[in-house]
């Protein structure tokens, strides 16, 4: 499935989402704490998503890491194709190369259609969608 680094990222970004703002901004070790992944890691992924807009930053006292109204609009494949890339969705649930629909392997069909709506999920819901949802739903995104 998903890498570790992409769920975390994913978790990053909607925490911010749900707790952050341009006027409140979560720094990296709060951020790091908050969801129980190191701070190293968590900071490298966090420039990955603010090279690729995904996120913002400001440095500085007042500084940290939030969203704006345009990043809280991407959909969820955008933080999936900046961190683990777009392969997922087409390789094969085995790993085999000559894996295709002309040539399928034993689960290619069953894959597919898990992969198929997993990148529909991904595609169609957006940053704010999750974050609604989580708020809505009291959710805790904290790993215990």
């Amino acid at each position: 499935m998903i890498s570790k680094k992409c769920k975390y990222a994913l978790r990053a970004v909607l925490h911010l989402a749900v707790e952050s703002s341009e006027s409140q901004k979560i720094g990296l070790r709060n951020l790091a704490q908050e969801l129980k992944i190191p701070a190293p890691f968590l900071g490298k992924i966090l420039q990955e998503l603010v090279s690729k807009h995904i996120i913002s930053s400001a440095k500085g006292p007042n500084g940290g890491f939030y969203l704006t109204e345009k990043n809280e609009n991407a959909p969820l494949i955008r933080i999936v194709e900046s961190i683990d890339g777009l392969g997922f969705f087409e390789n094969c649930g085995l790993g085999i190369e000559e894996c295709s629909d002309q040539h399928p392997c034993p689960i290619h069909e069953d894959f597919k259609i898990i992969r198929d709506h997993l990148k529909k999920v991904f595609t169609s819901k957006t940053i704010r969608d999750l974050a609604g949802e989580i708020s809505l739903h009291n959710l805790i995104l904290v790993r215990k």
